[in-house]
């Protein structure tokens, strides 16, 4: 039985051990720089800046869907969700799905006027399930970031 609630500041361990298995899933492990103290410090501090929902059966967390509020100028509040990870060895049971189910209605909720995410053009399950729901996939736009390091080192 998985049971779907919100996550706490005790879930943080659990998630960041999620979030490093989505990096080597997604051939990144080395990625991952954020810590335990900086996740609780943005998502249960003074200004919390992100929400997460956790799946969890008698024994462990094992899915994470992590999201944010965010802001269009076109279009209002947006839930933007920045993670939705299974374990392993339970994907494809539907706890994906339900996960992303719950950051649905939680954008109904907030009276979101957008709900939007990435995937990896690689992620052909991933795809797949989000052409299933009706989602636009949109090939249009670029993504663009910057590192810390450039962000340090950028001259206004």
């Amino acid at each position: 039985m998985i049971d779907i609630r919100k996550g706490t500041i005790d879930d943080l361990p659990q998630v960041l051990q999620l979030i490093q298995e989505l990096a080597e899933y997604e051939k990144a492990p080395n990625e991952v720089t954020n810590t335990l103290e900086d996740m609780q410090r943005d998502g249960f501090g003074e200004r919390p800046i992100f929400e997460f929902f956790v799946a969890e059966d008698q024994e462990a967390i094992v899915g994470i869907a992590l999201y944010y509020t965010a802001y269009s100028t076109w279009k209002g509040r947006t839930i933007y969700l920045e993670d939705l990870v299974v374990t392993e060895r339970l994907r494809r049971g539907g706890i994906g799905k339900k996960l992303f189910d719950v950051v649905a209605e939680e954008a109904k909720r907030l009276g979101a006027k957008r709900f939007r995410w990435q995937v990896l053009e690689w992620n052909e399950p991933a795809i797949a399930f989000y052409k299933k729901i009706g989602a636009d996939l949109d090939g249009e736009w670029m993504n663009c970031t910057m590192t810390e390091q450039q962000i340090q080192d950028y001259k206004a």
